[in-house]
């Protein structure tokens, strides 16, 4: 298992240590562009890059959900076409015209499985995965246009509970899992919480049995938090991701 850190959150760097993993790689994207989905696609195109070359089952840990098509594009320069599961507190199926905020990482699932590839896929060589091949997990935030879409289209909503053999996609699959799925009671500082959400033990459990299908190709984890503030917040952060870290190896 290669482990590989991407520190940034969209095109931004993050502080050194802000994700807590024993990483064997971590990528580097530097970009002066003036366009900020330019300086994205940077990052992704390096994501890929490393993932395309870390062999079997690689782990990337990151800062934001963007990350998630380098990872594909990564696991298709191996020759598979991967579906995705993703694991969410949000829905992040906006688009440019639906995004009330106007934050990317909102958009994030729908880019991976298509939206706006002038801005995202096509510039670093993701085939977006067709949305019958994705599932979303949780997305207890959900917004109006979000909610419409999914009543409309073909991605899968279930819960982690559903989370199975049987409600995955068919064959390779990538495994995506935004800590913002759990509770901010038990994980804090979030940079998006929502509360209501299932413990990092259930996280665990369902992420377990999707990886005894031996069907999961890559795994991504994102990291959407804001940097630790005190010592306690960080010790969380990290016996989280070391937890995580054991149970796919």
């Amino acid at each position: 298992m290669t482990i590989i850190l991407v520190p940034y959150h969209q095109d931004q760097p993050l502080p050194v240590g802000d994700i807590p993993v024993p990483a064997a790689v971590t990528v580097r994207a530097e970009s002066s562009d003036p366009d900020p989905w330019l300086r994205i696609a940077a990052v992704q195109g390096a994501v890929a890059e490393a993932v395309g070359s870390a062999g079997a089952r690689p782990v990337i840990f990151s800062g934001d959900c963007l990350v998630a098509g380098g990872v594909v594009a990564g696991v298709q320069r191996t020759g598979l076409d991967p579906g995705i599961v993703w694991f969410d507190g949000h829905a992040d199926l906006h688009t440019f015209q639906t995004t009330t905020s106007g934050y990317p990482g909102g958009l994030s699932l729908r880019l991976v499985t298509g939206a706006h590839p002038e801005a995202y896929a096509g510039l670093f060589g993701l085939r977006p995965v067709p949305p019958e091949r994705a599932v979303l997990v949780d997305a207890r935030d959900t917004d109006p246009a979000e909610a419409d879409y999914l009543a409309t289209g073909a991605i899968r909503r279930v819960s982690v509970a559903q989370v199975d053999a049987g409600t995955a996609p068919p064959g390779p699959f990538v495994l995506h899992i935004d800590a913002d799925v759990i509770d901010p009671g038990e994980l804090p500082g979030l940079r998006f919480p929502a509360p209501g959400g299932p413990s990092g033990d259930d996280v665990l459990a369902a992420a377990g049995r999707l990886l005894a299908t031996g069907w999961v190709v890559a795994v991504h984890v994102a990291c959407p938090w804001w940097p630790a503030d005190n010592l306690e917040t960080a010790d969380l952060r990290a016996r989280f991701l070391s937890r995580l870290t054991a149970a796919i190896g």
